[in-house]
């Protein structure tokens, strides 16, 4: 029966590219730096809608394990067992974001170790990231001081914002905020903001979802 639904999926998509639905997952960090590359998508393929699902990195590597999203983006590496295939894209260090007080301006690095001494607003637990970062902690046996869990950045920003600790974000969201209000700080870590394509292996992928393959080498690889 499977195998009758693919390739029924296969005949009905031939030559419609120009029309269907491609069921997108992205985690809400990478909201902000999906609006380009969608827009390219969108030029070149009017005619196709975008369901785009916001979850965290491991909720929507299940839900793209369980057929119910096309593709979705996610923090790399995936776990190997998990029968995904990946398109890395790009990457990223990871940095302290402080607020700007005079303490925070007279540092120059983080370790993991320094850390401790911190209250941590961080990720949920449904963040490939997330994970990552505890991983780091217990790698470097430190225990963090969580003080704040959230799916949301900005939110995270302005907990730091207002006091409440610091959160380890990807530079490019660190970017974007106010350097009036925040201070960002290198952390002295290996560990970055991988980021790639995932989708199911060996299993038919559609002529949309192969276009959006396309256009996001293009925009991010330049392939």
């Amino acid at each position: 029966m499977g195998e009758f639904r693919q390739l029924e999926s296969e005949l009905s998509d031939i030559n419609h590219l120009h029309k269907g639905i491609l069921r997108l997952g992205i985690p809400p960090m990478v909201g902000m730096l999906m609006a380009e590359p969608i827009g390219l998508f969108r030029q070149r393929y009017p005619g196709v809608e975008l369901k785009i699902a916001e979850f965290g990195g491991l909720t929507v590597q299940q839900a793209v394990s369980d057929g119910e999203l096309d593709l979705a983006m996610t923090a790399l590496p995936v776990d190997e067992e998990s029968g995904l295939a990946t398109l890395p894209l790009f990457n990223h260090p990871l940095c302290v974001l402080a607020p700007r007080t005079a303490q925070w301006e007279a540092v120059s690095s983080l370790s993991p170790q320094a850390l401790a001494a911190h209250p941590l607003v961080i990720y949920n637990e449904d963040f490939a990231l997330s994970q990552q970062l505890m991983q780091l902690f217990t790698d470097h046996d430190v225990k963090p001081r969580i003080a704040v869990r959230s799916g949301q950045w900005d939110f995270l920003a302005a907990m730091v914002q207002a006091g409440i600790g610091v959160a380890i974000l990807p530079q490019p969201i660190c970017e974007r905020l106010d350097a009036r209000h925040f201070c960002t700080i290198p952390l002295q870590s290996k560990l970055h903001w991988e980021l790639g394509m995932i989708w199911r292996e060996g299993v038919y992928l559609s002529h949309s979802a192969q276009a959006w393959l396309e256009c996001s080498k293009k925009f991010w690889l330049n392939a």
